[in-house]
Order: structure tokens, then sequence, then C-alpha cells
């Protein structure tokens, strides 16, 4: 991860880059979204611009603190509110016509600076001295790729015929299991892979053979979940359509609605930082709904800005969160995010799998501008991806115990807790089937023992212990 802390003025960092890319998104369909800074220059959050959550209940004190009103696409619990811009001032005759925003600027190489305070800023900070914090917050954004620091790769080029690593699990697990996928939707080519034969999607399109940023992310997440569990139902809903990003009350409702598919499972590899690090107050809708769908089981990436910082949805308590471990499952990813509120680690970096075909460009330094092959395979890193290994993990123990989704992550999480990694935490391996305490895949005794296999059976190059 990127140490460097050099103000953004002075140059664009990867994180900038991603802002800017998000917010050039979602201005083309008229959605106007904002920045808030730390003090040392890096991202904190990004947000609606004139648009604020609120709870039901103090509606009427907001209203008669900073006006505004109610807006259409209301979640149960929390009222999505409109608050009016204050008015641009006068320029005098003698004043210099200023440029538009972003003029002589290409949005996708950087991010427009934040004024100190906007509308909701202000806003916010009045409600919380009169009404307290929590009372009403921003209306984040959730992406992909986390923007308050660093993300982590974009997609590698991988050699023509490469397989999936880690590699497809032998036998038929996951069978009468549903997992739903909540990211940028499926490629139309993606049942040409034969471990996604039969997943199910909302297309997710691209100008071929130009390859867009976040396209195929869906495909991928879809693919690593098949791989850990081969016979179980996927479907991957096209939701991260803003470069990899979407609102929070709009990520809320289309969770929603993936609890009235009755899924056994939601997959959902995107989240944000908050402000204050409060949690985000669109999700309090969501929970009541989920409280009663019992056997149904959130699992979500813990992030990929390499702190302890509070990354929701996953660090809510009733989410099973998955950081990543490094290439050498030894030890924690750089990128991925940790601290107590993370339940597990699987393998996240330099994972092979499914994506488009097509030239895609490189937007992040060092490699800006660099142009990348594909033929329907990559290589990519990210907590992103070891969130649908423990999917599938999870969906192949419920076909071969009978559990529900919930039970058998409890059962998993009690076993990565028993093969927990000094200075990492609960860790779970691929094909991590083992009704005993038999390596998966070689067949080894003493899981966290200091031998070595070569996972042959499977494709697992990696370390067992």
């Amino acid at each position: 991860m990127n140490t460097d802390h050099t103000p953004p003025k002075d140059r664009p960092h990867k994180s900038d880059i991603q802002a800017g890319l998000v917010q050039a998104t979602f201005a083309s369909n008229d959605i106007r979204i904002g920045i808030k800074r730390l003090e040392n220059g890096e991202l904190d959050y990004l947000y609606q611009r004139g648009t604020i959550l609120v709870r039901d209940a103090y509606v009427n004190q907001v209203e008669s603190l900073v006006g505004g009103e109610r807006r259409e696409g209301l979640i149960p619990g929390v009222t999505v509110w409109s608050i009016p811009e204050p008015p641009e001032p006068q320029q005098g005759p003698e004043t210099p016509q200023q440029p538009e925003p972003g003029e002589g600027k290409e949005p996708q190489e950087r991010p427009e600076p934040d004024e100190d305070e906007t509308e909701v800023t202000r806003a916010l900070d009045l409600i919380d001295q009169r009404l307290g914090v929590g009372v009403a917050t921003p209306n984040h954004v959730l992406s992909i790729s986390p923007v308050a620091m660093c993300p982590a790769t974009e997609p590698d080029e991988v050699l023509a015929g490469v397989g999936p690593e880690p590699g497809i699990c032998p036998g038929h697990h996951g069978s009468g299991v549903f997992i739903h996928v909540i990211d940028t939707g499926l490629l139309a080519d993606a049942h040409t892979h034969p471990w996604l034969a039969g997943v199910t999607g909302t297309t997710d399109d691209f100008p071929a053979p130009r390859i867009l940023p976040y396209t195929g992310h869906g495909t991928f997440v879809a693919g690593v979940a098949r791989c850990m569990a081969p016979a179980a139902e996927v479907h991957v809903s096209r939701v991260l359509h803003h470069a990899g990003a979407q609102l929070e009350h709009e990520l809320v409702r289309q969770l929603s609605r993936a609890l009235s598919r009755s899924p056994d499972i939601i997959s959902l590899s995107a989240g944000a930082t908050s402000r204050k690090d409060v949690p985000p107050l669109g999700f309090e809708a969501l929970w009541r709904r989920y409280r009663h769908h019992k056997g149904v089981l959130l699992v979500a990436a813990a992030g990929n800005n390499g702190d302890r910082r509070p990354f929701w949805p996953a660090a809510f308590p009733q989410v099973v969160s998955v950081g990543a471990l490094s290439a050498s499952w030894r030890s924690r990813a750089s990128f991925s995010d940790h601290g107590g509120w993370v339940d597990v680690y699987a393998p996240g970096e330099d994972l092979i799998n499914a994506f488009a075909t097509g030239v895609y460009t490189c937007h992040e330094p060092p490699n800006t501008g660099r142009q990348r092959q594909f033929h329907g395979m990559a290589r990519w890193s990210g907590t992103s991806f070891s969130t649908p290994l423990v999917s599938g993990l999870v969906a192949a123990r419920m076909s071969r115990t009978g559990e529900n989704s919930r039970q058998a992550a409890d059962a998993l999480l009690a076993m990565a807790r028993a093969q927990a990694l000094p200075g990492v935490g609960a860790v779970l391996h691929p094909c991590d089937f083992r009704e005993d305490d038999r390596c998966a895949g070689c067949g080894h005794g003493g899981h966290h023992s200091a031998h070595q296999c070569d996972h042959s059976s499977c494709g697992h190059r990696r370390h067992c212990g």
C-alpha cells in the first residue's frame, strides 16, 4: 500500500483517481458526488451532494433546522431527505469569470476538490449539535474499490489457457444452495467457462473491445464462489454500475430485494468508510428485515484500505466480514483492512478467474495509460475476491452437513479460529472441507503443521500450514 502522504494538490493518489472516476460516472446520470477529506488530505468518504438520510422520528426537527423536503425512494424507518443548496454568490462586474468545475481537466484523472463545507456537511454538523450524532447521516457512496486510501490492484494479464487459481474443488459441493452476488453483473459469455455453467445474472455490458473499469468484476466474483462450490446456484445482480459504486440508499434497497429472492447467502464485495465512523443509517432498515430471514447470511468484503478503520457493511455484527491473505497464505495482504471487526481471512491476492475479452487501459499509477490484452481470464487482488471464496466454502459445507447458512458459517469460523495465524487472525483455505484434522486436497494430517503440499488434485499451489 502506498504510504506516501503527499497532499492531493501536489500529485494524484490512486484514491483520487478512483474518486474522480466515481464522480464522473455519477455525473453522467445527473448525480453530484461530494468528497470529504481528512486533515492530512486523504479521502475520508464519498457522499451524494444535496441529500442526507434521516431517522423518521426526527424528520420534523430536521426540517425546522435545515429545511429541505422528503424525496421519493424511501426505505422503511429512514427518510431520504433533500437539502437545499445555498444560493451562489453574485459576481460583480469587475470579478473575472471563474472556469466551470472540471474545465480543462479529465474527471477520470482527478476528482474535483470539495469545499471545506457543503450543504450536506453544514446540515449534518448542525443536526449533530442540536439533535445528536446519528440522527442523520450522509447518503454514502459504497464502492468495489474503497477510495479512503489505496485500492487493491487493477486486473492483470495471464497466459492463454491458464485455469482458475484457486482451482475448482473436487466433488459436487454446494448442491441445493443459492448464492446471490450483488456486483457489476455477469458477462454475456461467462457460460463459456465450465465452472460458470448455469450461473445467471443481469448482463454486465461494455463497449467491446474496450473493457471499462470494473467490467467483469461480478463475473470474477461468481467464478471464485463457483470454484469453491461447483454445484451451487449462483445469480449475479448488476447493482454496482457507477464505476463499481452505488449510493447507500439504493444499495440497501437492492439488498432488501435480494432477501425477497430467499437466497441462502448474499455475497457483497463493496462497502465504504463513513462520516465519523458512525454506522451508515440506511442499513438499519435492512437489519429489520434481515433478522426475520432465518438462514440467510450476508458475507461482505472487509475493504482494501489497509487499516483498522471500520468498513461498512462488513463491520456490522450481523455480517461475516472477510479480509485477504497474501499470495503465500501465511500473512495478511498489505491492502487488507484488519482489526477485531474482521471475522476471517482467506486468499485474496493474485487470484485468477473469469474475466472479459478485450483491451483494458490502466488508469492507476505506475501503469497509467498502459494497455492490457485479455482473453477471458485475469489475475486480480482484493478482499472482493476473498469474500466469494468464503461464501463458496459456506455453501459447500451446507450441502455436506444440512446446516443452514448461519449455522455453517458459525462452524467454519470456529474452525478458522482453531487454525488462526499469529498476527493475522482466523483463516480459511480453499476447498477446506475437512471433517477431521486432515489437510484438504492432499490428505496430510495436522492442517496447521509446518508441512507443505502441492494440492495438485485441485490446482492449489500453496503451503498448507
